[in-house]
């Protein structure tokens, strides 16, 4: 049996309930993917989107539509090390991505405040582009369900606002496209076995600043997201549903119990109908 069986096999047996059901109930209950769409599956070199890459390979497989599939990494910049790790990833999995090289790295870096959200930012655009000069109409990105449910608490938290990262959603800046989070569903520590198990190693953060500043991260607790991971698994000691919760408010918000939302940019107060429910 070759590598690549043995990955769709997993995934498809071992895996089944806790990986590849959930990957197929998201892209069924949120309409991720219609026929004769084109998909920019993007691959960053860690875990996540990488195992993403090989879920959409087993689904163009077996598909009952017909749909194209583009596998892209997008080089910011990595160093050799990094880029051969990826390739290597990628032949072991037989997953044949294009990589087109950026210098997303080198701008972001010399920027004399923290390059993060430039680099963020740049990133986004650069895969929209490419994705464009390949004829896809939807990009593919691997936040897992652990992304959900740590933003919405990170949005809450540091940014006084309730809102979630969702499954899909247009793009403002490049008309008709549309980005997706297949793996919704899906639990990191689940990704993580599936790694483990099969004994592979991908990219944790490539980014130059980060690296430089390891020993910042690690001395003041690390990042925010880091933070707000700590902080779920405190209140997991007393509240084994607290995950679950988090991630099933964002689909349960009472209207009628909220000081005020934001629909299309334009703030709504619960003042605004107040006396007509007297």
């Amino acid at each position: 049996m070759n590598e690549v069986d043995e990955f769709e096999k997993s995934l498809t047996t071992t895996y089944r309930m806790k990986i590849w059901s959930r990957f197929v109930k998201a892209i069924k209950e949120f309409q991720l993917l219609k026929p004769n769409e084109h998909l920019c599956v993007c691959i960053s070199g860690g875990k996540d989107s990488m195992i993403m890459a090989k879920l959409f390979q087993i689904l163009h497989k077996y598909s009952d539509f017909p749909f194209e599939i583009t596998y892209l990494v997008m080089d910011p910049g990595y160093s050799e090390l990094n880029l051969n790790k990826i390739e290597n990833n990628l032949k072991i999995m037989k997953i044949p991505a294009i990589i087109e090289k950026t210098n997303i790295f080198e701008v972001a870096n010399n920027q004399n405040r923290s390059p993060c959200f430039l680099c963020a930012k740049m990133r986004r655009g650069a895969l929209y582009n490419l994705a464009k000069k390949y004829g896809c109409n939807k990009i593919a990105l691997g936040h897992h369900y652990d992304d959900v449910i740590e933003t919405t608490l990170m949005n809450m938290l540091n940014s006084g606002s309730f809102q979630t990262m969702l499954p899909k959603l247009h793009s403002t800046n490049y008309k008709g496209m549309e980005l997706i989070r297949p793996l919704y569903y899906i639990r990191e520590k689940d990704i993580i076995a599936f790694k483990n198990h099969h004994n592979l190693t991908f990219l944790q953060c490539a980014c130059k600043f980060t690296l430089e500043n390891s020993e910042l991260n690690s001395s003041s607790g690390g990042s925010k997201r880091l933070e707000t991971k700590m902080l779920i698994k405190e209140l997991l000691k007393n509240n084994p549903q607290v995950e679950k919760n988090i991630f099933k408010s964002a689909a349960n918000v009472t209207l009628d119990m909220i000081l005020g939302y934001k629909d299309g940019g334009k703030y709504h107060s619960f003042l605004d109908n107040y006396d007509e429910k007297s």
